[in-house]
């Protein structure tokens, strides 16, 4: 009987993962295909904001064109106020994959408090669990960037 709810979970994870991966593969876009498929946008700037975009940077002043053209599609947008103008934040998101350990507690399996592997959902999963993070972020008043910040790799 586990045996076969392990090889269900495994089936349906399985699946699931590969559905996940399909997904973000055709959903994925980069710099040179945003390009691509808006010449005009790429054609209205500066060839100094062309350089920038190129390299995936954004600037102070910089439209939100040529935002989107340099990081693409924000995950979540957030309306605002700053010093009496309208603002608009863009936020993008990364997620953070941690190795998972199931918990026994001191008793053995079934006795502890979290990670108990007939209750926990992750414990027979192939994907382990996620934590997604803001690493960038780029505020527009009157259409333009007027602040950004990203997280450096240490």
């Amino acid at each position: 009987m586990i045996a076969l709810m392990k090889r269900q979970s495994f089936s349906g994870a399985l699946t699931f993962g590969i559905a996940a991966g399909a997904m973000v593969l055709t959903s994925c876009s980069t710099i040179e295909s945003r390009i691509s498929e808006n010449p005009e946008f790429y054609r209205n700037l500066s060839s100094r904001d062309q350089a920038l975009v190129n390299q995936g940077q954004i600037r102070y002043g910089m439209s939100r064109n040529a935002v989107w053209l340099a990081w693409g599609s924000p995950d979540s947008k957030v309306i605002g106020n700053m010093r009496g103008h309208s603002t608009e934040t863009w936020i993008y998101v990364h997620y953070a994959t941690y190795p998972y350990y199931p918990y026994y507690g001191p008793y053995g399996p079934g006795f502890g408090f979290f990670g108990d592997p007939f209750y926990d959902p992750f414990y027979y999963s192939l994907i382990p669990p996620s934590i997604p993070y803001p690493y960038k972020t780029v505020t527009f008043s009157n259409g333009r960037v007027v602040s950004f910040q990203y997280l450096v790799p240490s």
